[in-house]
Parts: structure tokens; C-alpha cells; sequence
């Protein structure tokens, strides 16, 4: 369970390499990296949108299909190609007017640094950097694009009441 008063997010930002897909990459013939993706994890991403909570992608890698995938599941604000990610992550915190503690970045490796670190709730999947690890306030039992998301946000969900609260909850 995530030690943090987690009535108190009110935004999510995600990485995506090592996060919300698993660290190995296939690539396709073309040469271009291809993702996989876990169904449990895009259900709590609809589902966490729908309730209001504001949901970031913020990656490195510039893939149009990472874009379509989240936008698909109503995320809005995704970030692609961003070589650091702390001054994308500043940006869409002075969108919303978050402060650091209204919010949570998950990461997984050294660009990912900056980012947990300024973040009020930093959090990292089992199979991070040891580096990185270090600076996690929670670490998932999950590996990266094992169910991370879905851990994390089932669990800020049911904190604020909002986890299967409606008829919302059971579709898509």
C-alpha cells in the first residue's frame, strides 16, 4: 500500500518505456520501436479519467502509436519526445495549478530522475533502476508494463471513493 495521503492527488504522470509497457522493445522491420501494452492498465486509466483525476504521458520516445493508444483511453495531456521530462512535467503542473504534492510521477531509469524528484509522490515499478529505486516513496509489486498503473491507481481511486462508484466504472 502506498504510504502518502493519496485524497490529496490530484494528477498522475507517467512514463512509458519500463512503466506502462515492459523495458524490452521489439522492433518492427522498419526499425521503428514497437510497445506492448497491458489491458488492466488502460482500464484504470479510462476509468481514472472519467473520474476527473488528470492523467500525463510523459515519454521519451516519439511513437505515434504511444499517442494514439493513450489519447484512445481519454488521456489528454501526452508529452512524446521529451528528452528531459522535468520541463514537461513543470508545464503540465502550471496547467492545472498543481503543486508538487497534488501530484505523482512514475518512472523507471535516470531520465526519470529530475522528474520523481520533484513530484510530492514518487513511484517506480519493482524492476526500476537501482538508482531510481532509491528515490521511490513506493515502489508497485509490479514490473514495468505488468500492471503498474493499474496498481497505483486502484489504489488512489479507492482512497478518494471512487473506485467502482458508478455505473462509469463497468465499461469502456
Amino acid at each position: 500500500m502506498i504510504d502518502y495521503d493519496l485524497t490529496l492527488i490530484k494528477g498522475i504522470a507517467f512514463d512509458v518505456d519500463g512503466v506502462l509497457s515492459p523495458s524490452t522493445i521489439p522492433l518492427h522491420i522498419t526499425g521503428e520501436p514497437m510497445r506492448m501494452v497491458n489491458i488492466k492498465d488502460g482500464y484504470a486509466l479510462q476509468l481514472a479519467v472519467k473520474c476527473g483525476l488528470k492523467i500525463a504521458i510523459i515519454t521519451g520516445g516519439n511513437t505515434n502509436a504511444v499517442r494514439v493508444r493513450f489519447e484512445g483511453l481519454g488521456v489528454q495531456d501526452v508529452c512524446m519526445g521529451a528528452a528531459t521530462k522535468l520541463p514537461a512535467l513543470k508545464e503540465w503542473m502550471q496547467k492545472y495549478g498543481f503543486e508538487p504534492q497534488d501530484i505523482a510521477f512514475v518512472g523507471d531509469d535516470i531520465p526519470d530522475m529530475p522528474a520523481l524528484k520533484h513530484a510530492g509522490l514518487a513511484i517506480t515499478p519493482r524492476d526500476a533502476a537501482p538508482d531510481v529505486l532509491a528515490l521511490a516513496h513506493y515502489v508497485t509489486p509490479c514490473d514495468g508494463g505488468q500492471g503498474v498503473a493499474r496498481d497505483i491507481l486502484e489504489q488512489v481511486l479507492r482512497a478518494q471513493g471512487k473506485w467502482l462508484s458508478d455505473l462509469n466504472a463497468f465499461g469502456w
